[in-house]
């Protein structure tokens, strides 16, 4: 039996709080699916929503996927009517789609209080649609809508609904955990108790949303009783706590479970992809993510690089380059040498045999975090210290003089009418003294400091300031704090990020702007003048 990888991050996953996708980001979002290697992506609900509508349209004309199908969304027939004549069936024809995702009523309290109609009525909705459909020549999956809950409540009648759809020709059903409030060994148990009842030969599938935590667990936990049609969104997207993320789950299936499921290149892609899709939802890839997230194989502890330092793999459930992802060396206040010899390594240094300078370096950073430094998010503002302590300084591309700001309010409720910064400093054998304004004083010193810049090291132009993050240390001395700043800044081709410490978010955000500059200018190739 062949096994099926369906994706709904274009349907279900949009329907997260703050995402807003438009046509064209579908657009953009399904080829990444396509080269992940699912199997399908589901586009959304032509005829419910017009722009759903227009994505299949512009789909057939703009679209060329080589390992998906697109499978459009809809819903059972109207309560009285027949099939062929509702107008909201006739689009899910009209789509073009060659597979339809019907969702069905399988919980008796949802087809007597929602759909306000009878047990018999629903199991006549489910068979008539599927028959039509399945008669016009398309493929038919139906999503089995609350079907754990019904269930659990009334075992015969959602069972019954399995049973009708299965027998009026849809090639899936899904199993819902609509509510995501189940737990595995309840879907594990239910499951096995509807592949008896089914056969082994109908194809169920598990749909779960993530209220309780284990939308994965429980995904897991129906292929093991019997499913073999997963269902999910990638990165974890959807309404509420979300959807089960589905590279998360493939990879436990292919790395953990020894399954083949993706075509194409597969999960060797799947950081790079969970990444891509994170811009164009505009929203920040969450770090801790399994498998492809930035911290999923990040080490902090000393005791660990010192085991990793003999074999990855003591510290590592599996090789991070399978998904995709890259082991990392954090530098922290519980960094020993090995922790600061790996990430040398990692950074391009060889600092093994060095022990007078692993020890300083060491030392350093322990003082520096003691201070209110960090650098596990501060890989450049690292490689700035390491260099310092390898070669005696940092490269000298500038000499700074001075640097001031200034925030002018005005009005009865302090409207900023203009924050500005002044930098002077010497470069190039020449005095540079340049004034910026910016959307407050931060943004108006980064302004000056690039115009000082710029006249000598053009490259500079190409350096965008794209996240600012602040830390208030100590924070019961009140205005007298240790401020923290994290930078991250790129060139349009990567980032990097860096930190600065100081008695006032000024100074803090100074030093973090220039240690980019310098970062920048260096793996630019740029020699200092």
């Amino acid at each position: 039996m062949s096994f099926h990888v369906y994706d709904t991050t274009l349907r279900d996953g949009a329907q997260q709080e703050g995402m807003n996708l438009s046509v064209a980001d579908k657009l953009a979002i399904a080829p990444y699916l396509d080269e992940l290697g699912v199997g399908f992506i589901e586009g959304g609900w032509p005829g419910a929503v017009p722009k759903d509508t227009d994505f299949f349209a512009r789909a057939a004309r703009e679209l060329t996927l080589k390992n998906a199908v697109l499978a459009a969304f809809g819903a059972t027939r109207k309560v009285g009517t027949r099939a062929e004549d509702d107008p909201q069936v006739f689009a899910l024809l009209h789509s073009g789609a060659p597979v339809v995702t019907l969702v069905a009523k399988s919980d008796i309290r949802h087809v007597e209080r929602a759909l306000r109609t009878t047990a018999e009525e629903n199991l006549a909705m489910i068979t008539d649609t599927v028959r039509f459909l399945v008669s016009e020549g398309r493929r038919v999956v139906v999503d089995a809508e609350h079907f754990f809950d019904g269930y659990r409540f009334d075992p015969a009648y959602s069972r019954s609904a399995v049973e009708a759809a299965l027998a009026a020709g849809a090639e899936v059903v899904a199993l819902c955990d609509t509510n995501g409030g189940m737990l595995p060994h309840w879907v594990s148990d239910i499951v096995t108790e509807i592949r008896d009842a089914v056969g082994d030969g109908p194809v169920l599938g598990m749909h779960a949303h993530n209220d309780t935590g284990c939308a994965v667990a429980n995904t897991l936990a129906a292929v093991d009783a019997g499913c073999s049609h997963v269902q999910g969104t990638v990165n974890g997207y959807g309404e509420r706590t979300g959807n089960a993320d589905l590279v998360t789950v493939v990879a436990n299936l292919e790395l953990k479970g020894g399954r083949s499921l993706l075509a194409g290149e597969g999960l060797g892609d799947a950081s790079r992809i969970a990444h891509a899709i994170s811009e164009i939802t505009n929203i920040s890839p969450y770090a801790r993510q399994p498998y492809v997230g930035a911290s999923a194989f990040a080490h902090k502890a000393g005791l660990h690089a010192s085991a990793i330092k003999v074999d990855p793999d003591l510290y590592q459930h599996i090789d991070p380059t399978l998904v995709g992802n890259d082991m990392r060396m954090l530098v922290s206040d519980m960094a020993g040498r090995a922790s600061i010899e790996l990430k040398g390594k990692e950074l391009g240094f060889d600092l093994s045999g060095q022990a007078e300078v692993l020890t300083r370096i060491t030392s350093r950073v322990k003082e520096a975090e003691a201070n209110g430094y960090t650098y596990d998010a501060a890989d450049a503002s690292f490689e700035l210290l390491l260099v310092e302590e390898m070669v005696g300084e940092r490269p000298r591309y500038f000499d700074v003089e001075s640097w001031r700001t200034i925030v002018e309010r005005t009005g009865h409720r302090g409207v900023v009418a203009t924050a500005e910064a002044t930098v002077k400093l010497n470069a190039g054998g020449e005095r540079h003294v340049s004034t910026g304004e910016g959307n407050g004083p931060v943004n108006a010193l980064d302004q000056a400091l690039r115009l000082a810049l710029t006249r000598v090291y053009p490259q500079i132009e190409t350096f965008e300031l794209i996240d600012f993050k602040v830390r208030i240390l100590d924070q019961e001395h009140g205005t007298d704090a240790i401020t923290r700043v994290l930078i991250e800044t790129t060139d349009g081709q990567r980032s990097w990020s860096t930190v600065g410490v100081g008695p006032n978010l000024l100074e803090a955000s100074w030093e973090a702007l220039t240690d980019s500059a310098i970062y920048g200018l260096v793996h630019a190739g740029v020699e200092p003048r």
